[in-house]
């Protein structure tokens, strides 16, 4: 079962640069949304465990940074994969995933903001 509170889109050719503090990786966006991303592809040793990552993706003519929080890791033989929560999204990022998300008129993502 899904759990997720926002859908992810699949895109291709959205490449990652992520630093844990340590080093610095590069490695490609699965999916995303306005709120976090899958990143796949990156080197094993890659720290999924830190408090906080800064990453770099680029891609269709756009590059973005930003600052994340992981929220999961998984080792796949011979990479690793991360997924992570964007802090404090800039609004050119929210432009683009909002470019990308399906039309679903029934369902909006203000529904699940309570003030």
């Amino acid at each position: 079962m899904e759990k997720r509170r926002h859908p992810r889109i699949a895109l291709k050719n959205l490449c990652v640069d992520v630093s844990d503090g340590v080093g610095f990786f590069t490695g490609t966006i699965s999916d995303f949304s306005r709120f976090g991303f899958c990143m796949t592809d990156l080197p094993k040793r890659l720290n999924g465990k830190v408090n906080k990552m800064i990453v770099v993706i680029s891609g269709q003519g756009k590059n973005f940074k930003m600052n994340v929080v992981p929220r999961w890791s998984a080792d796949n033989n011979p990479t690793k994969s991360v997924g992570a929560e964007i802090l404090n999204a800039p609004w050119s990022w929210t432009e683009f995933a909002m470019k990308y998300e399906p039309v679903d008129q029934d369902k909006c993502v203000w529904d699940s903001v309570h003030i």
